[in-house]
């Protein structure tokens, strides 16, 4: 969808270096906001390497910043948090430079706070119908099977 208003490639790059001063953004958000303004292919291109030049746009910076804040705010797991970064198409080295922001230990400490939440807000006699609705949401949130299953069995064996 196409704005009414027409931008001259200078009115653009003022707007594209405000929208990416305000957060961090990827190659694809400037590209989809450039193709609303109704810029061309060749001024894009020009407005783009304009911004990576100045440091506007940093698709490592928006990686790692992408990747501690849905993790940190949003309680993502890996999964989740590379499918996003995948449907953004950020490049393999990024996205593993991104998920390196993700300290391990905290990962865990998150994971078993989520373990803990879900398991008391379900009510469900049945254990096994409780474990697979817990692992059911946490896969959907983009944590590791294994892990989930592991810190589960820890768990069990702390409640014994």
């Amino acid at each position: 969808m196409k704005n009414s208003k027409s931008y001259t490639v200078d009115e653009a790059l003022l707007q594209m270096e405000r929208y990416c001063s305000y957060q961090d953004r990827c190659h694809s958000e400037v590209e989809q906001k450039l193709y609303e303004f109704g810029m061309f292919t060749d001024a894009q291109e020009k407005i783009i390497l304009h911004l990576i030049a100045n440091n506007y746009l940093n698709e490592e910076r928006f990686a790692k910043s992408f990747c501690s804040g849905k993790f940190s705010i949003k309680h993502w797991g890996r999964n989740k948090i590379k499918a996003g970064l995948y449907q953004r198409k950020i490049s393999e080295y990024n996205i593993k430079s991104g998920l390196k922001e993700i300290n391990e230990d905290d990962y865990l400490k998150i994971l078993s706070k989520e373990i803990d939440k879900k398991s008391t807000i379900i009510k469900e006699k049945d254990p096994w119908k409780l474990k697979k609705k817990v692992f059911d949401y946490l896969v959907q949130k983009g944590y590791e099977y294994q892990l989930i299953e592991q810190i589960w069995k820890e768990k069990l064996k702390g409640a014994e």
